[in-house]
């Protein structure tokens, strides 16, 4: 069921109402009226409450700076100025001041403002305030249709190609596209049909070095389905053209400057979202996409960077989902590098647990793959993680299932896990945490337990 809304000037007429018609005071009228809204399920983000004759809606200092946007015209200092404050007063989410500006137009009319940039060269001092302001503004559903109605894709998109490629206005832009496609299936399909893939590998391509970190953030968030209004999202078949277009090789290039880099994190998990088959995943290895995530590993555990460690670590498992790749990571020692990390690692069982789920993987159908794990030492890291985060549920639950993809094809490995003690471990992760139930139970099946159900 829709949300029910109100206007400022339906709001305003109910306490007016309220003073004039039933006789209240000022202050009790306000409250009476938010009550009876609040009660009938009415949704009042976005409106100003002013008690009558103290104070009114022009008073707000949200208000009062897009009507004075509203009355310049080629000022352009004080329009940066007056955009730059507005992106200040909307930062911060609690103070619902974005709510206010974005019911009040503000989306809008900052759209118009972009779209009048081009005109007067002169105007170039106000593409950056006015993409940060676009992006703190759009920040939920109701934003992102006023952002498509204004034509905002296609304006924005122009801005980034009349950009001259200036790092300030590469990010604002960037940042407008991920805010914008966010939770917006109709977004994300016209910023593809306005080429922003193209626009993207461009940028990618440049010969600066300088990290736009927002363009890895829109990457990331054009191709992920999360508008839960459609049935079937397209961002699968975005995935595709991107990578054809050659913008996984490019991120996988930018993963090389290693972990010294500030893109590495956000470029793997840009490069995460576009590995959706296996075709594109093989091109990604191809490209030196695991040698360089297996360098990254070793350097992430040596210089202790357990979030560098968790973001390639992510995308490794993504890529070791292509069985050719399975074989490629175990030929470079990758199971010896990733046991490594974990030891290096072993107070941190999101590190951990990350490590679990790439060598179940990789020994997912694959008993001499499983044989190697064990060599490795993923057995004694089973035992002695579970033993030490009994309470990490999501840890158990992916030790259980390495220890049954290790098992499942491998007599030897189950002869060595259960004299390991692995079976008690097992039915005390089913007994404590929830989630690993299936996890366990199948896991004791495929050790050989006959009473794996209890």
């Amino acid at each position: 069921m829709a949300t029910r809304v109100i206007s400022q000037e339906a709001f305003d007429d109910l306490v007016k109402e309220n003073v004039e018609d039933l006789g209240m005071e000022p202050s009790e009228a306000l409250e009476d009226a938010l009550y009876t809204l609040k009660l009938q399920g009415v949704d009042l983000s976005g409106i100003i409450t002013c008690v009558p004759g103290e104070s009114s809606v022009k008073d707000n200092p949200v208000i009062a700076c897009l009507d004075r946007l509203k009355e310049l015209d080629d000022e352009f200092d004080e329009i940066s100025s007056l955009l730059v404050k507005l992106n200040e007063l909307c930062s911060g989410q609690e103070s619902g001041n974005v709510a206010i500006a974005t019911k009040h137009g503000a989306v809008e009319l900052t759209c118009s403002i972009c779209s009048k940039i081009k005109i007067d060269s002169r105007s170039n001092v106000i593409v950056v305030p006015c993409l940060k302001a676009l992006a703190v503004l759009i920040h939920d559903i109701q934003s992102t249709e006023a952002f498509r109605n204004a034509s905002g894709p296609r304006i924005v998109v122009d801005l980034i190609r009349d950009s001259g490629f200036d790092s300030d206005s590469l990010d604002a832009g960037f940042a407008v596209v991920a805010a914008a496609a966010t939770g917006n299936e109709v977004v994300k399909e016209i910023f593809m049909e306005l080429k922003v893939d193209e626009l993207i590998l461009k940028v990618l391509n440049r010969e600066s070095k300088v990290t736009i970190r927002a363009l890895y953030d829109a990457i990331r968030v054009l191709l992920t389905p999360d508008d839960n209004r459609v049935v079937a999202s397209q961002v699968y078949g975005y995935a595709r053209t991107f990578a054809k277009l050659g913008i996984a090789r490019a991120l996988t290039e930018a993963l090389q400057a290693g972990i010294g880099s500030d893109s590495l994190v956000s470029a793997s998990i840009a490069l995460k979202s576009i590995a959706v088959n296996d075709e594109i995943c093989k091109s990604i290895a191809e490209s030196g996409g695991i040698d360089t995530l297996l360098r990254c590993i070793d350097d992430s555990g040596e210089q202790g960077n357990n979030t560098a460690a968790k973001t390639c670590c992510s995308l490794l498992s993504k890529l070791a989902g292509s069985d050719s790749n399975k074989s490629t990571i175990v030929e470079k020692r990758g199971l010896d590098k990733l046991i490594k990390l974990a030891q290096r690692f072993s107070d941190d069982p999101l590190v951990i647990q990350e490590v679990m789920s790439i060598i179940s993987i990789i020994c997912l159908r694959s008993p001499d793959h499983a044989a190697s794990a064990i060599e490795a030492g993923a057995g004694d890291l089973a035992i002695q993680a579970m033993k030490r985060f009994p309470a990490a549920a999501q840890m158990q639950r992916n030790a259980c299932n390495m220890i049954r993809n290790i098992a499942v094809r491998n007599a030897e490995n189950r002869k060595i896990l259960l004299a390991s003690g692995i079976e008690k471990l097992i039915r005390n992760a089913k007994a404590n945490n929830e989630i690993c139930r299936a996890s366990a139970t199948d896991a004791l099946r495929d050790l050989g337990l006959d009473n794996y159900n209890s």
